[in-house]
C-alpha cells in the first residue's frame, strides 16, 4: 500500500486528521508532518521531502494543501497521488496580504488567542454552535503551536506562488475535496483545481465548512479511502 503523508492546515497539528488516522492506520502506512519550523512554502516542502518515503501520496488541508502542491512542484516523480482539501492553488490576494501584518504584530504582543478566537476560527465551521468541541480543539492546537509558528506560517502563506502549472503536470490519481460551506476556500477554487488536474475527482461535503475532516469525518474518510484504492 502506498504510504500516505497528511499535511495539516495553519495552526493545526495531527489532530486535524484524527478520525482519518484512526480508521486508516491499520491498512495504510501513515505519516503526519508538522508545518512549524520554516517560513516559506519551499522550506516546508524541502523538510517533508527529506523525511518522507521515496514514493508516497499526499493529503493536505488548507495550508497543508498549499504545501502539498509545493512538494509536488519540487519532486513530482515522488508523489504518486495527491488529495487537496479546502485549499487554494493561487498566490495570495493583496487584500489578504494586507491583513497579515497586523495579525503578526498582534501575535507577537500576546494576542494570538484573540486572533484565533475572533478572526480565524469563526471562518472554520459550517455550524459553529453545534461543534463546540471542534472549536476548543482548534484553540488548543493553536495555543500549542504558539505565536512564532503563527508568524512563520503567515509569512509562508503571504509569499506563496501560484501552483496552477504544477497541477496541470500531475498525472497521478487526484482528489479535490471541500466543504460546501467553506468560507475561506470556495467551491470555485476546487472546481478550478479539478479542471487543472488531469486525473481528478471532485467531492463536495455537505454540512461542512473549512474542516470536513472533523465536521463530517466518516464521509471524508470514506472518500479518502476510495482515492487510496486507485494508487
Amino acid at each position: 500500500m502506498t504510504p500516505l503523508v497528511f499535511l495539516p492546515g495553519m495552526m493545526c497539528d495531527a489532530r486535524l486528521f484524527a478520525p482519518q488516522i484512526s480508521t486508516l492506520s491499520g491498512a495504510v502506512p501513515l505519516m503526519t508532518m508538522p508545518l512549524a519550523q520554516r517560513e516559506t512554502m519551499a522550506g516546508f516542502a524541502s523538510d517533508i521531502l527529506s523525511c518522507a518515503p521515496d514514493k508516497f501520496a499526499l493529503a493536505g488541508l488548507s495550508m497543508g494543501g498549499i504545501v502539498a502542491m509545493e512538494v509536488l512542484r519540487q519532486a513530482p516523480e515522488r508523489v504518486l497521488g495527491i488529495a487537496l482539501m479546502d485549499t487554494n492553488p493561487l498566490a495570495e490576494l493583496d487584500e489578504v496580504k494586507q491583513r497579515r501584518g497586523p495579525q503578526m504584530t498582534a501575535a507577537v504582543t500576546g494576542e494570538l488567542n484573540r486572533i484565533m478566537r475572533d478572526e480565524m476560527i469563526p471562518n472554520y465551521l459550517a455550524d459553529p454552535e453545534s461543534n463546540p468541541d471542534i472549536i476548543e480543539l482548534c484553540k488548543d492546537m493553536a495555543t500549542g503551536l504558539g505565536p512564532d509558528v503563527f508568524i512563520r506560517q503567515s509569512k509562508a502563506l503571504r509569499d506563496r506562488i501560484d501552483q496552477t502549472e504544477t497541477l496541470k503536470k500531475h498525472n497521478g490519481p487526484s482528489l479535490v475535496l471541500c466543504g460546501r460551506e467553506d468560507k475561506l476556500c470556495p467551491i470555485s477554487r476546487h472546481q478550478m483545481m479539478h479542471e487543472l488536474l488531469p486525473h481528478s475527482s471532485l467531492e463536495i461535503i455537505e454540512n461542512a465548512g473549512h474542516m470536513p475532516t472533523l465536521e463530517q469525518p466518516e464521509e471524508t474518510t470514506a472518500i479518502l479511502s476510495r482515492w487510496l484504492e486507485d494508487l
